[in-house]
């Protein structure tokens, strides 16, 4: 039985998205969520225990530091409603390989907007098709689970902006346009999809564009 809801949520504000110049010196994976970022993820559990209630959540997390931190932070308010947890390596961000100066990661960002955000591969990183390679994968785990038995009516995916994009592209078989034209969620923003009575899911949530 497929779960009445999937949620997904980026993590709460890293120390890259404080400060860029963290990039030069900490690995991505690496990096803290600030204070900040601590106080979004509470509120992130606080709207999924809003949503979810009594219900039972299975949950799957990035193994990066901030991601595994938001959701400590959102599993402190749901601990109860927590039937499984499981870090999935797919679920991490887009690979931007290695420590760089932020300078030369800004000229990365223009090249791959003028080029392509799905197809542009960074070097000695990865492109967003990559990353939809690995999430197809991370599907069919997804779709195994939901076929156990007392699956819970409720998946909670931690990730980050660009895998999040690209799990829905992926999902709902969006165009590489209609990716492209999806704006990355806010920090700690909670995405939500409901299954129909047809057993097709659709989003709930305000999703923005770039145009």
């Amino acid at each position: 039985m497929k779960p009445h809801r999937i949620i997904l949520v980026r993590h709460g504000e890293s120390e890259g998205n404080a400060d860029r110049y963290n990039y030069e010196t900490t690995p991505d994976f690496a990096l803290n969520l600030t204070a900040k970022g601590k106080s979004q993820a509470v509120s992130a559990g606080e709207k999924i225990n809003s949503i979810v209630g009594l219900e039972s959540v299975y949950a799957y997390v990035s193994p990066y530091i901030r991601t595994r931190q938001t959701f400590d932070a959102i599993q402190s308010v749901i601990s109860t409603n927590i039937h499984k947890t499981i870090e999935d390596p797919r679920l991490r961000e887009l690979d931007w390989g290695h420590l760089r100066h932020p300078d030369d990661n800004e000229e990365i960002i223009r090249e791959r907007n003028e080029f392509s955000t799905f197809y542009y591969r960074i070097k000695d990183g990865e492109s967003g098709a990559d990353v939809y390679d690995r999430i197809s994968g991370f599907l069919e785990t997804l779709y195994r689970d939901f076929n156990k038995p007392e699956y819970p009516k409720n998946a909670l995916i931690v990730t980050h902006g660009m895998t999040l994009r690209i799990f829905l592209m992926r999902w709902f078989h969006w165009s590489i346009e209609d990716f492209e034209n999806l704006r990355n969620p806010e920090n700690c923003q909670v995405v939500v999809m409901e299954k129909n009575s047809d057993d097709n899911y659709k989003i709930v949530s305000h999703l923005e564009k770039r145009n």
